[in-house]
């Protein structure tokens, strides 16, 4: 027996001894990263070659900024990874356990090289953009000059400054909101290279820009995660298995997000397909999509063949098939820091009028008269509203498709309403709507109350929120909180109990409205993708919020009776129809500055523009209104027949002696109703 046993034990410790170690692997990962990027940033002619009487940054610039770039993407990369351990994929309360607080640490760590090399980054980009030695331009005065007045400066300062946050803030944190706080810090720290590089000067600098951010989050997400899963699964982690089981359909996505952002970005920079294989940066793109695809087959075998060993206790397979499942990750984002260095094919001879700077896009040409044709011909592809629509679309009839397979029911008019509001988005944001907004107010604001009043109606219709509670599978009592846990706890939160109560909601509706076009913010958002983004995004989450509590079916912390839902309707449209009179009766040109930039040789009159903006609003306004009526009435009405029908049952069945007790008895439910909010649980069965 004993010898048995000994056997058994060296076995163990043979299969052990067969696993790579995992500093090794770490550091043989970062070894190829930064390897290939400085292979791929020579193959492509990222380095200049000095030339006599011309000036040069020197060698040091030349092979460090490479360098700096790579060691920052990488600690960014492990930094989203680690706090997403934390965060989404290890099992938690409140309070991080010992093993989160380790990863935490590690998360620490990594933000601080991330601080150091993207500081390097700033100071190398400094030499290379004046062409001058390091020692020679590198003061105190002139790299404040540059992070404040230079795009670029801007953004290395603004990724240091969150990654010196996250620094900062993983080494006493002890809570997982603190936890969640830095995980979305570090994913906002990736983003300002993308507004600030060298897809922000394509000639479609939107489309370039907003799939260059989506490529950036999913590569985090994606390596970042496996980097720690396989970190959790070699250090013998009790719940390794269920943080590579979390992590599976998440990197699924993020797969997804890195393979489309990155063909529409590569579409963009390049002017011809024959330049894939006539130039170097299309053999780089070449390069990456193979392996690509590579990584997408051996995710296929993690999901067939190593994920059910992992689950049964024997990890050396999945261990061993990450690492090295890792190493080709490195590799290509090495070969990604080269392509940043490669000039794309015509990018020298490119040459963009003030508006293809400003806009993003070449000047359209005049609207013209009814019925304003161009509306619905100069289309503009934006990714992020393109796979956005795309994705709530497909996961929307997914749920629907499960709950009939299994022989439940779903109103078929909540699918075209949600399906419907998606078509609206796409029309608002894509279409001539979008391409005009930018050039002109009265466009904008017809586009501003498609989003806000239009589209939040059709999708508060679509119950969203309601179809994924009853097609998202419970979470097992023992396992950490599923989907369906988090968002059940998201609906409930203290958070949305605050922005869902009927005042709040109105006011963001109403004051943001008043907020954005009656200071500079409207200027300032307009003379940025980002902040123009962020303007259409913030139009349709403020629109959804506001009725979602006046006609939403989805479930919530608080909900008004009927009544309450009306006089907070009532109240409200008032303040919207004195913002559109107060636009059509201005003096002051909003935006001057903007519309100014944009030298339009055919708008004559921008105040006429601005005021023909106040009638759309006012006039666009009235519709939603009465149709949010119509509804809210249907609504009310049916559940009071649904109430009149349950006390009809309750008293069929005997359990109300007298009749007329039980009619009393349903008339004071009524007023009780009536008169306090009601608190929103699971939903209904009839939803």
């Amino acid at each position: 027996m004993a010898t048995d046993t000994k056997t058994t034990e060296m076995a163990r410790t043979a299969g052990a001894r067969q696993l790579p170690r995992l500093p090794l692997v770490l550091a043989a990962a970062a070894g190829a990263c930064v390897a290939v990027a400085l292979a791929a940033v020579w193959a492509g002619g990222g380095v200049s070659t000095a030339v006599p009487g011309i000036a040069d940054a020197g060698a040091l610039t030349a092979w460090g900024l490479p360098t700096a770039r790579t060691l920052a993407d990488a600690s960014a990369v492990a930094t989203v990874g680690a706090l997403l351990l934390v965060v989404v994929l290890l099992p938690g309360g409140t309070r991080l356990s010992p093993a989160q607080l380790r990863y935490l640490t590690w998360a620490a760590v990594s933000a601080a090289v991330w601080v150091v090399a993207s500081v390097a980054a700033l100071v190398f980009t400094l030499s290379d953009l004046f062409a001058r030695p390091v020692g020679d331009i590198v003061t105190p005065d002139v790299v404040a000059d540059f992070v404040t007045t230079d795009t670029q400066g801007r953004s290395s300062a603004m990724t240091a400054a969150a990654a010196g946050v996250i620094a900062t803030l993983c080494v006493g944190v002890g809570t997982a909101r603190w936890a969640r706080l830095a995980l979305v810090l570090a994913l906002a720290g990736l983003l300002p290279p993308a507004f600030a590089g060298h897809s922000s000067a394509s000639g479609n600098h939107d489309a370039a820009v907003t799939s260059l951010a989506l490529h950036l989050v999913g590569v985090a997400v994606w390596v970042g995660g496996l980097v720690f899963v396989l970190v959790a699964a070699a250090r013998r982690e009790e719940q390794a298995a269920d943080a590579v089981r979390r992590f599976s359909p998440l990197a699924g996505w993020a797969l997804l997000t890195v393979a489309a952002s990155g063909i529409v970005n590569a579409a963009v920079r390049l002017p011809s397909l024959s330049e894939v294989f006539a130039s170097r940066y299309g053999l780089m793109l070449l390069g990456k999509a193979a392996a690509l695809a590579v990584l997408g087959g051996i995710g296929w075998w993690h999901r067939r063949r190593t994920l059910p060993a992992l689950a049964e206790g024997r990890r050396r397979g999945f261990v061993r098939l990450a690492a090295g499942e890792l190493l080709l990750m490195a590799a290509a984002i090495g070969l990604a820091v080269g392509l940043s260095r490669t000039p794309a094919p015509g990018a020298d001879d490119a040459s963009l009028s003030p508006a293809e700077e400003l806009l993003g896009f070449a000047m359209p040409p005049p609207l013209g008269n009814f019925p304003w044709t161009p509306l619905f011909t100069q289309w503009h592809f934006d990714p992020l509203f393109a796979f956005g629509t795309a994705a709530a679309a497909l996961l929307y009839l997914a749920g629907a498709r499960k709950l009939r397979a299994r022989g439940d029911k779903w109103p078929i008019g909540r699918t075209i309403s949600w399906l419907l509001g998606l078509a609206v988005t796409v029309l608002a944001t894509m279409s001539g709507l979008a391409t005009y907004g930018k050039v002109m107010f009265s466009v904008h604001m017809g586009q501003h109350m498609i989003l806000a009043m239009t589209v939040p109606i059709l999708l508060a219709l679509g119950a969203p929120a309601t179809l994924a509670l009853r097609t998202l599978p419970a979470a097992p009592k023992d396992s950490p909180d599923g989907p369906r846990e988090m968002l059940l706890k998201l609906l409930h939160s203290r958070y949305v109990k605050v922005i869902s109560n009927p005042v709040v909601a109105s006011v963001l509706f109403i004051g943001s409205a008043f907020a954005v076009y009656y200071t500079s913010l409207f200027e300032t958002l307009m003379r940025s993708h980002l902040g123009h983004l962020f303007m259409l995004v913030h139009f349709l989450a403020v629109g959804l919020l506001f009725f979602w509590v006046i006609i939403g079916i989805d479930p919530g912390p608080r909900r008004p009776p009927h009544l309450g839902r009306l006089f907070v309707l009532i109240l409200t449209m008032p303040f919207h129809s004195w913002f559109s009179i107060s636009l059509m009766s201005s003096t002051a040109l909003i935006g001057e500055g903007w519309w100014t930039l944009l030298e339009r040789p055919w708008v004559e009159d921008p105040m006429a523009d601005q005021y023909n903006a106040g009638a759309i609003a006012w006039a666009t306004g009235d519709i939603p209104v009465l149709i949010t009526t119509i509804i809210l009435a249907i609504q009310w009405i049916r559940a009071d027949l649904r109430e009149a029908r349950r006390v009809d049952r309750q008293i069929d069945r005997g359990d109300a002696g007298d009749p007329l007790a039980a009619y009393n008895a349903y008339l004071a439910s009524l007023h009780a109703r009536d008169r306090r909010p009601a608190r929103s649980g699971t939903p209904k069965k009839d939803a």
